[in-house]
């Protein structure tokens, strides 16, 4: 799970025995959802400005953690039964941890089109680590989507237009290995004993030590403090309380009343939202390049999240 700005958005928790049918309502919400996660980047770029990234990212992992807690005990979902998942669960909540530092400090260094569109290459690489890891098949349709994704990867590499600074680079590649560890917790998940557990419980394992990770590299962002405002401080409550908070359990709700394959068919539209929002609100440049990227990026997406045809293999995706 990672939040993706959200890492722990595409585990599909326990399968519910009863599933509704992918209603208004559904497409509603889901699309919110998108929405938040794409607007979220644009959040965290904001709250940046405001704050030291490692003490946003720490905070946002405990006030959500706090939130998420709360409602776990007045829903009465257990967390401390004894079912083998404390050391996957610390795995989970390092890489979790490990992957918000990244993308905390790689928005000092780059666009937040460009994070967006280059960690939300994650998908390919759980494809790729689940194929490597758990033996689990790679369809020629996950291959195909690979191929035309990371051809956008490398238009934004061959962009320069949009970029903040000389060191853009640095934060690109950041974002690409943010990418790259939301995939590894996935895969952490899917082969564990978290796969079975609540899916609240996987994600408090996540904030409980995301919100402990980002402390040592504090001293690298600068002063804790940097030139705080008002909508730096509602871009911290925004990714806190509405993202972590709301969004998370929505999504863990959604994905056990609706068909997983319907809710996936929709995961190209973060990164777009993302890229376009980086536009319209914080003014950034984006050159055709970019825009190029995001189709490939999205159209890739797209291919390896179609639904398997009734009778085929399900591939690793």
């Amino acid at each position: 799970m990672s939040a993706n700005g959200t890492g722990t958005r595409l585990i599909s928790p326990a399968p519910n025995m009863q599933q509704a049918p992918f209603d208004s309502v559904a497409i509603g919400l889901v699309l919110l959802i998108m929405f938040t996660w794409g607007l979220n980047q644009v959040a965290i770029k904001i709250g940046n400005q405001g704050f030291n990234p490692m003490l946003m990212a720490s905070a946002r992992s405990v006030l959500g953690g706090v939130l998420v807690f709360t409602w776990c005990q007045y829903k009465q979902v257990p967390l401390f039964n004894k079912d083998g998942t404390f050391w996957p669960g610390i795995l989970a909540g390092l890489l979790f941890g490990g992957e918000f530092v990244l993308i905390f400090m790689a928005m000092d260094y780059t666009n937040v089109g460009r994070v967006t569109l280059m960690m939300n290459m994650m998908p390919f690489w759980v494809a790729i680590g689940s194929y490597f890891c758990l033996g689990e098949r790679m369809s020629l349709r996950a291959i195909i989507g690979m191929v035309i994704a990371f051809a956008g990867v490398f238009l934004v590499f061959s962009d320069r237009v949009s970029s903040v600074s000389p060191y853009a680079y640095i934060g690109d590649i950041m974002a690409i290995i943010a990418g790259i560890m939301w995939g590894l917790s996935n895969i952490v998940i899917k082969g564990s004993s978290l796969t079975r557990a609540a899916p609240e419980k996987v994600l408090l394992y996540q904030l409980a030590i995301g919100s402990i990770v980002p402390l040592p590299f504090m001293a690298l962002s600068g002063s804790l403090i940097r030139s705080p405002d008002m909508w730096s401080i509602l871009a911290f409550f925004f990714q806190s309380v509405f993202v972590v908070a709301f969004t998370y359990p929505l999504w863990f709700w959604m994905m056990r009343r609706y068909p997983v394959s319907k809710l996936s068919n929709f995961a190209f539209l973060t990164p777009a939202i993302g890229v376009l929002m980086s536009g319209l609100i914080l003014g950034e440049a984006l050159g055709w390049k970019i825009f190029a990227a995001l189709v490939l990026i999205a159209l890739g997406l797209i291919i390896i999240n179609r639904p398997v045809k009734s009778g085929s293999h399900k591939a690793a995706t």
